[in-house]
């Protein structure tokens, strides 16, 4: 009986190091680059190791394969052409988002384009409503890993902003305790330190002594925007649309764009709506971002829809600066809100107006300023 109890016990703590490793299951790898967490991307499927064909990949499918590498959150994607076609496997992905693994989603084919992906190494934010949302985790122990959340009391704006940059994201704009969800321990002991300026979290000072009480809701939630810019314009509202993707600052490429898609740059940018598009030519042809508006219209973020592409037509964009309608019908209708406190970029706030002080001859100048026609009805609460 004693040798039966000490099997158990044996097989019990076997399974729980297992645990403790976070060893994946899934028959996946990125060889060749940095680190395990970045390279191109090869999946072992009937005994053959393979790389995966690009196949439209978005940051949303590069995700599953981060998670299941137990790696952070997908950082970029890149398409790179081999020499020649050689065997790969392709992803359905309406598979995988039915929730299968990535290896019952597997079919053979043959092509020259296949994927790198890099993940970040040891922060990831999950349960978020984007790939740049969601409660902050962070690799502990980095020679016995888990994921451990972050104390909001030990987290701050310039951590934040290290945060955001290592998962090239856009500047933090939202970070609290429980934004989403709470959890048990394991919870982060110690108290980080940035200056703003560090390329990943873990290259900041932290504090010397273990902190080990973290009050309920308190877990950091982390909301970074998009990272994206209006260039050579007028304001920071107006100009040639370009975002960061990869690390790279290119231009939007204007593949049949409207008004309706227009503005979701504008309120990305925290301007106001979007008043007027333009496509302008350029002499030659350059490396761009194309935007899939299905995936945008789907709710995912900006970043998550991007693919690269080459073209001479790019889009410039301008929103207005200080007026917005929201919530309406279409784009010359709504809320009536104004950006307050101009004078002071890092501390604006959008204000909505009281129909007492708002007549005829203030809504002309508003849906002129707007780019529409001239008001129709003007109405306290309609919106």
């Amino acid at each position: 009986m004693d040798h039966l109890l000490m099997l158990v016990l044996l097989l019990w703590s076997s399974g729980l190091q297992a645990e403790g490793n976070h060893t994946t299951t899934e028959p996946v790898r990125l060889v060749g680059g940095d680190s395990l967490c970045a390279g191109t991307l090869e999946m072992k499927h009937q005994g053959d190791w393979r790389p995966v064909d690009y196949y439209y990949w978005t940051l949303k499918e590069a995700a599953v394969a981060c998670r299941d590498l137990d790696c952070g959150s997908a950082v970029y994607i890149r398409r790179r052409e081999a020499s020649s076609q050689r065997s790969v496997w392709t992803i359905n992905f309406d598979c995988v988002h039915s929730g299968s693994a990535l290896k019952d989603c597997v079919t053979s084919d043959y092509s020259s384009s296949i994927l790198d992906v890099t993940c970040s190494d040891s922060v990831r934010l999950v349960n978020g409503t984007s790939l740049c949302s969601g409660r902050l985790e962070v690799k502990s122990n980095q020679s016995n890993q888990w994921w451990s959340s972050v104390c909001e009391d030990d987290f701050d704006q310039q951590d934040a902003e290290v945060v955001c940059r290592e998962l090239d994201c856009g500047a933090p704009s939202v970070f609290q305790g429980a934004l989403y969800g709470e959890v048990e321990a394991p919870m982060w002991t110690k108290e980080f330190q940035c200056g703003g300026n560090e390329s990943a979290l873990l290259d900041c000072r932290s504090s010397g002594s273990d902190r080990n009480t973290c009050s309920a809701g308190k877990a950091v939630g982390l909301t970074c925007s998009d990272p994206v810019r209006l260039v050579g314009g007028d304001s920071r509202c107006a100009g040639t649309l370009e975002m960061k993707h990869q690390g790279d600052w290119k231009p939007v490429y204007d593949n049949y764009w409207t008004l309706k898609e227009a503005d979701v740059f504008c309120r990305a940018l925290d301007c106001g709506s979007a008043v007027s598009i333009r496509r302008r030519e350029e002499s030659s042809e350059r490396s761009v971002w194309r935007i899939n508006f299905d995936c945008v219209h789907s709710g995912l973020a900006l970043r998550e829809c991007l693919t690269s592409y080459y073209s001479s037509s790019i889009l410039d964009l301008t929103c207005s600066d200080s007026v917005r309608l929201v919530n309406g019908t279409s784009l010359c209708s709504g809320r009536l809100e104004v950006k307050s406190n101009q004078s002071n970029q890092s501390n604006q706030w959008w204000s909505s107006v009281c129909e007492d002080y708002f007549d005829q001859q203030d809504a002309e100048v508003v849906c002129r300023e707007l780019g529409c026609g001239a008001p129709s009805v003007l109405q306290g609460a309609l919106y």
